[in-house]
C-alpha cells in the first residue's frame, strides 16, 4: 500500500495501467514530457538516464515502450521530496529492478556516476535562465522552471559526460534558444541530429523543441515534420492522437 502525503493525488497516466504520484504544490508533469518520451529511439537493452527527473515521469512512460532485451532507467533529482514522490510512483508501478531514482545533483554527475556509462540522456530542464520576478525562488514551481539551480550548460555538459560514444541526448527546450542549444551541444561534443518543432496551432509559432545530440556524431541533421497539438481550443489534432494515443 503506496501512502499518499499531504497535497498528493495519484492520476492515471493512461498507458499499460501505469499511475503517477503527483502533488499540486509542486511542479506537475505536462505534455512536453509525454512527447519528448515519445521523440526517443530505445534499443534493446539500453541504459537511460533523466536528468532533472520531477515526478519521474520520463522514466516511468520510457519503461512502458516495449523495446525488447532489459533496458534500465534511472531518473535524477535534486530535490528530495520530488525523489521521494518518483520512487514512490516507481515502486506504485511494480518496476522497481527496472526504474530507480536517485537523489542528487547534476552538476555533480561525475562524482556519482562513472563516466561514458549511459545509452540515453534525457532532459526536460527548466526554460527560463536566471531568477527575475521571482520572490521566492526555492518554491518547487520555480526550481522547475528557471535556472536557479542548475543551467542549460551545466545539463549539456552532464550528459556528454555521461553518454557512451554514439549515444544519444535528448531534450525538449524553447525554440528561442535554439541557437545557444546548438552552441551547447556542439561545445560538448554533441552533434545535433534530429529536431522536431512544435507548435501549439496551425498558424502559430512553435514554442517548443526536440533536439537530439549524438555524441561523437558526424556532420548532419534531420528535421523531423512539425508536430501540431490542437486544431481548436482544447480539441487536439489527429496527427497527436496517432502519434501519442492516450498519453497527451
Amino acid at each position: 500500500m503506496i501512502k499518499l502525503k499531504p497535497n498528493e493525488r495519484i492520476d492515471d497516466l493512461q498507458c499499460k495501467g501505469y499511475r503517477i504520484i503527483q502533488n499540486k504544490e509542486m511542479f506537475c508533469f505536462g505534455m512536453d514530457a509525454v512527447l519528448l518520451a515519445n521523440f526517443v529511439k530505445q534499443r534493446p537493452g539500453n541504459e537511460c538516464i533523466d536528468l532533472g527527473t520531477g515526478t519521474g515521469i520520463i522514466p516511468i512512460l520510457m519503461a512502458a515502450k516495449e523495446c525488447g532485451g532489459e533496458p534500465h532507467f534511472v531518473g535524477l533529482e535534486i530535490q528530495e521530496a520530488c525523489a521521494d514522490m518518483a520512487n514512490r510512483s516507481v515502486e506504485l508501478n511494480e518496476l522497481i529492478g527496472k526504474v530507480r531514482i536517485d537523489h542528487g545533483d547534476i552538476k555533480e554527475v561525475a562524482c556519482n556516476y562513472k563516466k561514458a556509462s549511459f545509452d540515453i540522456v534525457t532532459s526536460n530542464p527548466p526554460y527560463i535562465s536566471g531568477n527575475h520576478g521571482l520572490h521566492n525562488p526555492n518554491e518547487p514551481k520555480n526550481i522547475a522552471r528557471h535556472e536557479i539551480l542548475v543551467t542549460l550548460s551545466d545539463v549539456v555538459s552532464a550528459a556528454a559526460y555521461l553518454l557512451k560514444p554514439g549515444g544519444s541526448f535528448y531534450m525538449i527546450h524553447k525554440p528561442f534558444r535554439l541557437a545557444e542549444i546548438f552552441d551547447c551541444f556542439m561545445k560538448n561534443g554533441l552533434e545535433p541530429k534530429r529536431m522536431q518543432l512544435i507548435h501549439p496551432y496551425i498558424d502559430k509559432e512553435p514554442n517548443m523543441v526536440i533536439v537530439e545530440g549524438v555524441k561523437g556524431g558526424n556532420k548532419m541533421i534531420k528535421i523531423e515534420p512539425p508536430l501540431i497539438v490542437y486544431k481548436e481550443p482544447g480539441v487536439y489534432t489527429e496527427d497527436l492522437l496517432l502519434r501519442y494515443g492516450n498519453n497527451v
